[in-house]
């Protein structure tokens, strides 16, 4: 009698367990992108380049999302998601997990999460950034600021109808600074704080944000850079143009820089397996002649919904004394352009 007793208590366990279980989930995911490209105008030497590359249009990485169903419509959620070069198999970002880190909670009120993030900027340029942040070749290359990641944040994100709103703030971007990012005595180091408000309603979205950053040392904590943008996308049949503006300003007491960035493009979905993507970028820094342009055209075929092939090339055009690399190896020599072709392979799991 008592082992019956024990056995049922044993099976009753099992079913609860099982219960428990099914309520959460852990997913393991990555991407492998690796590709080989062209350059030139490389150096003092004026050189040519040619080399395999790792993460083009994706950074190429693999992590681990889940959740917890907590109960009353509350649940628990983690990121941990690490880079590596796949060219050499090396860890990227030069921590464990560099592109994610974070854990939060989830309710009807929205998502808050405490961690190490892409920053709102990032998340901004991968919708509205013709190219998606492709690491290689976009946005980015003109702009930094779109491809950024900050430690010892704490974000927020509600979803109300059409509406998005995110809520952005670190209190040290850069984790390798005074104590894991935070000066004790100077809260102004590292310092950065973002928010954004989109709508999306059938083909229309179209986002605004802004978002401020200081120094990451004690010595530059007073310096600040300043960026606000706006930009929207239309989906018309197998297209969907892009329109985008960027303002920006970077403060290093007693002198400042101001800065325009305009952008255009569109993808087109030629067929379900290929899309063709082109795009323009042009940076007005203000008082100076140093003013870049950056074309992309990329071509990406889908053998299938994980694993796709693409062709890529970018165009500088730079003027008085404007060095804008294509993204693949830095700056160019001043004033000289520069031409970047890549063709390469991306798998998804």
């Amino acid at each position: 009698m008592k082992a019956s007793k024990l056995r049922i208590a044993a099976v009753i366990a099992g079913l609860f367990t099982g219960a428990v279980h099914a309520q959460s989930s852990v997913t393991l995911y990555g991407v492998v992108d690796a590709g080989v490209e062209f350059v030139n105008h490389l150096g003092a030497g004026d050189n040519t380049s040619v080399r395999m590359q790792s993460g083009n249009l994706s950074g190429s990485r693999w992590g681990l999302r889940g959740s917890e169903d907590l109960g009353g419509g509350l649940s628990a959620v983690f990121a941990l998601e690490s880079g590596f070069n796949i060219d050499d198999g090396r860890s990227g970002q030069n921590r464990l997990f560099g592109r994610q880190a974070w854990v939060g909670l989830r309710s009807a009120y929205g998502l808050v999460t405490l961690g190490r993030h892409n920053t709102p900027m990032y998340e901004y340029g991968v919708q509205y950034d013709p190219m998606a942040i492709s690491t290689r070749y976009s946005i980015g290359v003109q702009d930094p600021t779109f491809q950024s990641r900050a430690d010892n944040a704490i974000r927020y994100e509600g979803k109300f109808g059409p509406i998005t709103g995110k809520l952005f703030y670190s209190t040290g971007v850069d984790g390798t600074s005074g104590v894991n990012g935070e000066v004790p005595g100077n809260y102004k180091v590292g310092r950065e704080y973002s928010g954004s408000l989109a709508y999306e309603s059938g083909p229309l979205a179209i986002a605004a944000i802004y978002d401020e950053v200081n120094g990451s040392t004690v010595a530059t904590a007073d310096n600040k850079t300043r960026k606000a943008a706006i930009a929207a996308n239309y989906k018309i049949g197998p297209v969907r143009p892009y329109l985008g503006y960027r303002y920006g300003r970077i403060m290093t007491p007693p002198t400042s820089q101001t800065t325009n960035l305009y952008w255009a493009g569109a993808l087109w979905e030629v067929t379900p397996a290929l899309s063709l993507t082109g795009a323009a970028y042009y940076q007005d820094f203000r008082k100076t002649g140093a003013d870049p342009w950056l074309f992309i055209l990329s071509a990406d075929y889908a053998f299938s919904k994980r694993t796709d092939a693409y062709l890529t090339v970018a165009y500088t055009r730079n003027k008085d004394g404007s060095d804008l690399g294509t993204g693949g190896f830095g700056t160019t020599l001043a004033g000289k352009n520069q031409t970047g072709v890549l063709a390469g392979i991306r798998h998804k799991f």
